[in-house]
């Protein structure tokens, strides 16, 4: 006698993981990009405002000149 067997329970397993691990990989590659990617966005920013760009120590600190009282000690 031979048994037909269900592979649809596995193959939903085989899913959630991948998802899972495409999911690991983003939230860890935004966390290590982040900062990077906030600088840039607010360079363009300054641009666009007209005002200059100062980069602050590490990555995501920088601002736009003039709003030195909006950073948070």
């Amino acid at each position: 006698m031979r048994l037909k067997l269900n592979n649809k329970g596995q193959t939903l397993v085989e899913y959630v993981l991948i998802i899972s691990l495409i999911t690991v990989v983003a939230i860890a590659a935004v966390k290590i990009l982040g900062g990077y990617l906030k600088d840039k966005i607010t360079e363009v920013g300054c641009e666009i405002a007209g005002k200059s760009y100062v980069e602050g120590e590490s990555a995501g600190e920088g601002y736009c000149e003039g709003e030195e009282s909006k950073l948070l000690d």
